[in-house]
Protein backbone atom coordinates (compact mmCIF):
# COMPACT_ATOMS: atom_id res chain seq x y z
CA UNK A 1 0.00 0.00 0.00
CA UNK A 2 1.36 3.40 -0.72
CA UNK A 3 2.09 6.09 1.91
CA UNK A 4 -1.17 7.82 0.77
CA UNK A 5 -4.03 5.39 -0.19
CA UNK A 6 -7.61 5.54 -0.11
CA UNK A 7 -9.35 2.73 0.96
CA UNK A 8 -13.13 2.26 1.31
CA UNK A 9 -15.55 0.55 3.82
CA UNK A 10 -18.30 -1.96 2.44
CA UNK A 11 -21.73 -1.55 3.94
CA UNK A 12 -24.17 -3.69 4.82
CA UNK A 13 -25.17 -5.57 1.76
CA UNK A 14 -28.73 -5.29 3.08
CA UNK A 15 -28.96 -1.85 3.61
CA UNK A 16 -29.32 0.71 0.44
CA UNK A 17 -26.10 2.54 0.37
CA UNK A 18 -28.38 5.61 0.13
CA UNK A 19 -29.09 5.06 3.41
CA UNK A 20 -25.81 5.51 4.54
CA UNK A 21 -23.21 8.59 5.69
CA UNK A 22 -20.20 8.53 4.08
CA UNK A 23 -17.39 9.87 6.30
CA UNK A 24 -13.96 10.96 4.75
CA UNK A 25 -11.14 10.41 7.39
CA UNK A 26 -7.60 10.70 7.80
CA UNK A 27 -5.46 8.24 9.44
CA UNK A 28 -1.84 8.84 10.13
CA UNK A 29 1.17 8.39 12.14
CA UNK A 30 4.97 9.28 12.14
CA UNK A 31 6.11 5.80 12.44
CA UNK A 32 6.21 3.53 8.74
CA UNK A 33 4.35 0.48 8.32
CA UNK A 34 7.68 -1.39 9.55
CA UNK A 35 6.49 -0.69 13.01
CA UNK A 36 3.97 -3.53 14.11
CA UNK A 37 1.71 -0.78 15.85
CA UNK A 38 1.49 1.28 12.39
CA UNK A 39 0.84 -2.39 10.43
CA UNK A 40 -1.82 -3.07 12.07
CA UNK A 41 -3.61 -0.58 11.84
CA UNK A 42 -4.25 -1.08 8.05
CA UNK A 43 -4.02 -4.74 8.03
CA UNK A 44 -6.37 -5.43 11.18
CA UNK A 45 -8.08 -1.72 12.55
CA UNK A 46 -9.56 -0.66 9.49
CA UNK A 47 -10.61 -4.04 7.93
CA UNK A 48 -12.28 -4.86 11.75
CA UNK A 49 -13.76 -1.78 11.42
CA UNK A 50 -15.33 -1.99 7.80
CA UNK A 51 -17.20 -5.42 9.37
CA UNK A 52 -18.28 -3.73 12.79
CA UNK A 53 -20.14 -1.01 10.58
CA UNK A 54 -21.25 -2.84 8.08
CA UNK A 55 -23.03 -4.58 10.95
CA UNK A 56 -25.44 -1.27 11.57
CA UNK A 57 -24.91 0.18 7.81
CA UNK A 58 -25.22 3.62 9.31
CA UNK A 59 -22.08 4.57 7.89
CA UNK A 60 -19.25 3.94 5.22
CA UNK A 61 -15.87 5.57 5.70
CA UNK A 62 -13.51 6.70 2.52
CA UNK A 63 -10.44 6.45 4.42
CA UNK A 64 -7.04 8.69 3.32
CA UNK A 65 -3.90 6.77 5.35
CA UNK A 66 -1.18 8.42 5.05
CA UNK A 67 2.14 6.52 7.19
CA UNK A 68 5.88 7.04 7.60
CA UNK A 69 5.61 10.81 8.32
CA UNK A 70 4.23 11.75 4.88
CA UNK A 71 1.54 13.96 6.53
CA UNK A 72 2.21 14.06 10.12
CA UNK A 73 5.74 14.41 11.62
CA UNK A 74 6.73 11.94 14.36
CA UNK A 75 5.46 13.49 18.28
CA UNK A 76 2.85 15.83 16.34
CA UNK A 77 -0.13 13.17 16.44
CA UNK A 78 -1.96 14.21 19.37
CA UNK A 79 -1.25 18.10 18.00
CA UNK A 80 -2.65 16.66 14.39
CA UNK A 81 -5.96 15.15 16.29
CA UNK A 82 -6.84 18.61 17.93
CA UNK A 83 -6.38 21.07 15.14
CA UNK A 84 -8.37 18.67 12.44
CA UNK A 85 -5.44 17.39 10.29
CA UNK A 86 -6.35 14.07 10.74
CA UNK A 87 -9.31 11.79 12.49
CA UNK A 88 -7.47 8.86 13.98
CA UNK A 89 -4.00 8.46 14.87
CA UNK A 90 -1.53 7.47 18.01
CA UNK A 91 -1.66 8.42 21.54
CA UNK A 92 2.16 7.80 22.40
CA UNK A 93 3.73 9.51 25.82
CA UNK A 94 7.16 8.70 24.79
CA UNK A 95 7.36 10.81 21.64
CA UNK A 96 5.08 13.60 22.76
CA UNK A 97 5.76 14.02 26.65
CA UNK A 98 3.94 17.57 26.45
CA UNK A 99 0.78 16.36 25.59
CA UNK A 100 0.72 12.52 26.70
CA UNK A 101 3.42 12.83 29.10
CA UNK A 102 0.59 10.23 31.60
CA UNK A 103 1.19 7.62 29.04
CA UNK A 104 4.98 7.10 29.63
CA UNK A 105 4.54 6.08 33.48
CA UNK A 106 6.21 2.62 32.62
CA UNK A 107 9.74 4.64 31.43
CA UNK A 108 9.44 6.20 35.07
CA UNK A 109 9.44 2.48 36.59
CA UNK A 110 12.63 0.95 34.96
CA UNK A 111 13.00 -2.86 35.72
CA UNK A 112 9.74 -4.02 35.39
CA UNK A 113 7.94 -6.74 34.14
CA UNK A 114 9.40 -8.35 30.66
CA UNK A 115 5.60 -9.39 29.91
CA UNK A 116 4.14 -6.42 27.10
CA UNK A 117 0.78 -7.83 27.30
CA UNK A 118 0.37 -7.95 31.35
CA UNK A 119 2.29 -4.32 31.44
CA UNK A 120 -0.43 -2.68 28.94
CA UNK A 121 -3.59 -4.61 30.78
CA UNK A 122 -2.01 -2.26 33.71
CA UNK A 123 -1.08 0.63 32.45
CA UNK A 124 -4.48 0.74 30.68
CA UNK A 125 -6.80 -0.33 33.58
CA UNK A 126 -4.75 2.23 35.61
CA UNK A 127 -5.62 4.64 33.40
CA UNK A 128 -9.47 3.85 32.72
CA UNK A 129 -9.99 2.96 36.66
CA UNK A 130 -8.98 6.93 37.19
CA UNK A 131 -12.50 8.12 36.95
CA UNK A 132 -13.24 11.41 34.34
CA UNK A 133 -9.19 10.64 33.55
CA UNK A 134 -9.91 10.03 29.76
CA UNK A 135 -12.46 12.69 29.77
CA UNK A 136 -9.95 15.31 31.43
CA UNK A 137 -7.55 13.87 28.64
CA UNK A 138 -9.73 14.59 25.75
CA UNK A 139 -9.96 17.76 27.16
CA UNK A 140 -6.95 18.46 27.51
CA UNK A 141 -5.03 17.53 24.15
CA UNK A 142 -8.62 16.81 21.50
CA UNK A 143 -7.52 13.53 21.30
CA UNK A 144 -9.79 10.37 22.80
CA UNK A 145 -8.20 7.37 23.70
CA UNK A 146 -10.07 4.64 22.65
CA UNK A 147 -7.42 1.89 23.34
CA UNK A 148 -5.86 -0.34 21.54
CA UNK A 149 -3.33 0.40 24.05
CA UNK A 150 0.39 -1.74 22.99
CA UNK A 151 3.96 -2.14 24.82
CA UNK A 152 6.96 -2.82 23.39
CA UNK A 153 9.00 -5.81 24.00
CA UNK A 154 11.60 -6.25 26.80
CA UNK A 155 13.92 -3.27 26.91
CA UNK A 156 17.70 -4.40 26.78
CA UNK A 157 21.61 -2.98 25.83
CA UNK A 158 23.30 -4.06 22.64
CA UNK A 159 27.04 -3.62 22.43
CA UNK A 160 30.44 -4.05 21.01
CA UNK A 161 31.86 -5.75 24.20
CA UNK A 162 29.69 -8.15 26.83
CA UNK A 163 28.30 -6.33 29.81
CA UNK A 164 27.84 -8.60 32.92
CA UNK A 165 28.35 -6.06 35.56
CA UNK A 166 28.16 -2.08 36.21
CA UNK A 167 31.93 -1.91 36.14
CA UNK A 168 31.87 -3.46 32.59
CA UNK A 169 29.87 -0.80 31.72
CA UNK A 170 32.25 1.97 32.79
CA UNK A 171 33.39 4.43 30.16
CA UNK A 172 30.88 2.60 27.38
CA UNK A 173 29.16 5.24 25.00
CA UNK A 174 25.27 3.77 24.54
CA UNK A 175 22.86 5.45 22.63
CA UNK A 176 19.21 5.56 23.52
CA UNK A 177 16.37 8.28 23.04
CA UNK A 178 13.70 9.93 25.31
CA UNK A 179 13.99 8.87 28.78
CA UNK A 180 15.89 5.30 28.12
CA UNK A 181 19.34 7.70 29.56
CA UNK A 182 18.24 8.36 32.16
CA UNK A 183 18.32 4.55 33.33
CA UNK A 184 22.23 4.52 32.43
CA UNK A 185 22.44 6.52 35.72
CA UNK A 186 23.53 4.35 38.47
CA UNK A 187 26.58 3.38 36.52
CA UNK A 188 29.50 4.75 34.80
CA UNK A 189 27.96 4.34 31.28
CA UNK A 190 27.98 7.80 29.01
CA UNK A 191 24.53 8.40 27.50
CA UNK A 192 24.26 9.12 23.62
CA UNK A 193 21.25 10.62 22.07
CA UNK A 194 19.86 8.50 19.41
CA UNK A 195 17.11 6.49 17.54
CA UNK A 196 17.37 3.23 15.70
CA UNK A 197 17.57 5.62 12.39
CA UNK A 198 21.03 5.91 13.74
CA UNK A 199 22.29 3.28 15.84
CA UNK A 200 23.22 1.18 13.41
CA UNK A 201 25.89 3.75 12.01
CA UNK A 202 26.33 5.48 14.99
CA UNK A 203 27.84 1.99 16.13
CA UNK A 204 29.81 1.48 13.58
CA UNK A 205 31.85 4.51 13.37
CA UNK A 206 32.42 4.06 17.01
CA UNK A 207 30.03 7.31 17.67
CA UNK A 208 28.72 4.66 20.58
CA UNK A 209 29.47 1.69 21.69
CA UNK A 210 25.63 0.30 22.15
CA UNK A 211 22.22 0.86 22.27
CA UNK A 212 19.45 0.40 24.94
CA UNK A 213 16.10 -1.27 22.90
CA UNK A 214 14.17 -4.26 21.51
CA UNK A 215 14.99 -7.65 19.74
CA UNK A 216 12.04 -6.74 17.65
CA UNK A 217 13.33 -3.41 16.05
CA UNK A 218 17.25 -5.15 16.40
CA UNK A 219 16.55 -7.75 13.83
CA UNK A 220 15.49 -5.85 11.11
CA UNK A 221 18.44 -3.08 11.46
CA UNK A 222 20.48 -5.94 11.91
CA UNK A 223 21.89 -4.41 15.19
CA UNK A 224 24.02 -7.44 15.91
CA UNK A 225 26.28 -6.96 13.09
CA UNK A 226 27.69 -3.78 15.08
CA UNK A 227 27.29 -4.85 18.28
CA UNK A 228 27.00 -8.38 18.68
CA UNK A 229 25.92 -8.86 22.25
CA UNK A 230 22.54 -9.07 23.65
CA UNK A 231 22.83 -7.94 27.22
CA UNK A 232 19.98 -8.86 29.52
CA UNK A 233 19.74 -5.88 32.09
CA UNK A 234 15.66 -6.54 31.38
CA UNK A 235 14.50 -2.90 31.72
CA UNK A 236 11.35 -4.11 31.08
CA UNK A 237 8.42 -3.74 28.33
CA UNK A 238 7.44 -0.59 27.98
CA UNK A 239 3.70 0.34 27.41
CA UNK A 240 3.69 3.40 24.83
CA UNK A 241 -0.03 4.62 24.37
CA UNK A 242 -2.86 3.21 21.86
CA UNK A 243 -5.24 4.76 19.36
CA UNK A 244 -6.79 8.12 19.34
CA UNK A 245 -9.65 10.11 17.75
CA UNK A 246 -10.03 13.77 17.12
CA UNK A 247 -12.46 14.88 19.75
CA UNK A 248 -14.61 17.08 17.08
CA UNK A 249 -14.70 13.72 15.21
CA UNK A 250 -15.49 11.41 17.66
CA UNK A 251 -18.32 13.78 19.69
CA UNK A 252 -20.16 13.47 15.98
CA UNK A 253 -20.26 9.77 16.25
CA UNK A 254 -23.46 7.61 17.10
CA UNK A 255 -23.25 4.81 20.11
CA UNK A 256 -23.30 2.01 17.62
CA UNK A 257 -20.26 3.65 15.57
CA UNK A 258 -18.10 4.53 18.93
CA UNK A 259 -18.67 0.97 19.62
CA UNK A 260 -17.21 -0.04 16.87
CA UNK A 261 -14.17 1.77 16.89
CA UNK A 262 -13.61 0.54 20.37
CA UNK A 263 -14.11 -3.24 18.99
CA UNK A 264 -11.66 -2.60 16.15
CA UNK A 265 -9.19 -1.22 18.27
CA UNK A 266 -9.25 -4.09 20.77
CA UNK A 267 -9.04 -6.32 17.68
CA UNK A 268 -5.56 -4.15 16.99
CA UNK A 269 -4.16 -4.60 19.84
CA UNK A 270 -4.54 -8.50 20.26
CA UNK A 271 -3.39 -8.54 16.47
CA UNK A 272 -0.43 -6.67 17.92
CA UNK A 273 0.19 -9.00 20.76
CA UNK A 274 0.05 -12.12 18.49
CA UNK A 275 2.77 -10.72 16.01
CA UNK A 276 4.36 -9.44 18.59
CA UNK A 277 5.20 -12.51 20.24
CA UNK A 278 5.99 -14.98 17.20
CA UNK A 279 8.46 -11.85 16.35
CA UNK A 280 10.66 -12.15 19.75
CA UNK A 281 11.04 -15.69 18.95
CA UNK A 282 12.34 -15.37 15.69
CA UNK A 283 14.16 -12.24 16.17
CA UNK A 284 15.61 -13.74 19.03
CA UNK A 285 16.83 -16.81 16.61
CA UNK A 286 17.72 -14.48 14.12
CA UNK A 287 20.11 -12.65 15.93
CA UNK A 288 21.81 -16.33 16.84
CA UNK A 289 22.44 -17.50 13.84
CA UNK A 290 23.70 -14.20 12.88
CA UNK A 291 26.12 -14.03 15.55
CA UNK A 292 24.82 -12.18 18.36
CA UNK A 293 25.38 -13.56 22.07
CA UNK A 294 23.11 -13.34 24.34
CA UNK A 295 24.79 -11.74 28.39
CA UNK A 296 23.17 -12.31 31.35
CA UNK A 297 23.44 -9.39 33.70
CA UNK A 298 24.29 -10.42 37.67
CA UNK A 299 21.37 -9.86 39.40
CA UNK A 300 23.13 -8.83 42.46
CA UNK A 301 24.71 -5.91 40.34
CA UNK A 302 21.39 -5.59 38.56
CA UNK A 303 19.96 -4.30 42.06
CA UNK A 304 22.63 -2.10 43.23
CA UNK A 305 22.22 -0.65 39.88
CA UNK A 306 18.30 -0.29 40.72
CA UNK A 307 18.92 1.02 44.35
CA UNK A 308 21.46 3.84 43.22
CA UNK A 309 19.90 4.98 40.42
CA UNK A 310 18.22 8.71 40.89
CA UNK A 311 14.38 7.95 41.17
CA UNK A 312 13.56 8.29 37.37
CA UNK A 313 9.41 8.63 38.26
CA UNK A 314 10.09 11.77 40.83
CA UNK A 315 10.38 14.70 37.79
CA UNK A 316 7.73 13.20 35.86
CA UNK A 317 5.25 12.55 38.45
CA UNK A 318 5.99 16.61 39.20
CA UNK A 319 5.15 17.40 35.46
CA UNK A 320 1.51 15.33 35.69
CA UNK A 321 0.62 16.97 39.27
CA UNK A 322 1.68 20.25 37.60
CA UNK A 323 -0.89 19.32 34.30
CA UNK A 324 -3.60 18.47 37.19
CA UNK A 325 -3.19 14.86 36.01
CA UNK A 326 -4.19 11.84 39.07
CA UNK A 327 -1.04 10.60 38.80
CA UNK A 328 -0.43 9.07 42.64
CA UNK A 329 -3.85 7.93 42.09
CA UNK A 330 -3.07 6.47 38.25
CA UNK A 331 0.32 4.85 39.31
CA UNK A 332 -0.72 3.40 42.45
CA UNK A 333 -3.56 1.60 40.64
CA UNK A 334 -0.68 0.67 38.39
CA UNK A 335 1.51 -0.99 40.86
CA UNK A 336 -2.08 -2.53 42.16
CA UNK A 337 -2.60 -4.24 39.26
CA UNK A 338 1.06 -5.45 38.83
CA UNK A 339 0.93 -6.71 42.19
CA UNK A 340 -2.25 -8.86 42.21
CA UNK A 341 -0.75 -10.27 38.87
CA UNK A 342 2.52 -11.62 40.69
CA UNK A 343 5.03 -8.88 40.03
CA UNK A 344 6.43 -6.74 42.88
CA UNK A 345 9.14 -3.98 42.04
CA UNK A 346 12.45 -4.18 44.15
CA UNK A 347 11.87 -0.41 44.47
CA UNK A 348 9.27 1.75 45.69
CA UNK A 349 9.61 4.45 43.35
CA UNK A 350 6.71 6.26 43.60
CA UNK A 351 6.97 5.94 47.68
CA UNK A 352 10.19 7.73 47.78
Amino acid sequence: MSALAATAVLGAAATPALSQETLNLTVATGHPAVFLWVKHIGETFIPTLNEELAKTGEVQIEWTEAYGGTLVKLGAEAQSLQDGLIDVGQAMGVFDPAKMGILNMTYAMPFGPTDAKLVTEAAEHALMSSEGFLDQLADATGAVYIGGGIAIDGYNIATTKPLATRADMAGVKISGAGPNLSWLDGTDAVGVQGSYVSFYNDIKTGVSDGAIGWITANAPAKLWEVAPYYNKVDFGAMYVGGLAVSQDRWDSFSDATKEAFRVAAKAYQDAYFEEQNARIEGSTQAMLDGGGEIVEFDAAEKQAWIESMANPSTAWMEAARARGEPVDEIMAAYVAYLADAGFTFTRNYIEE
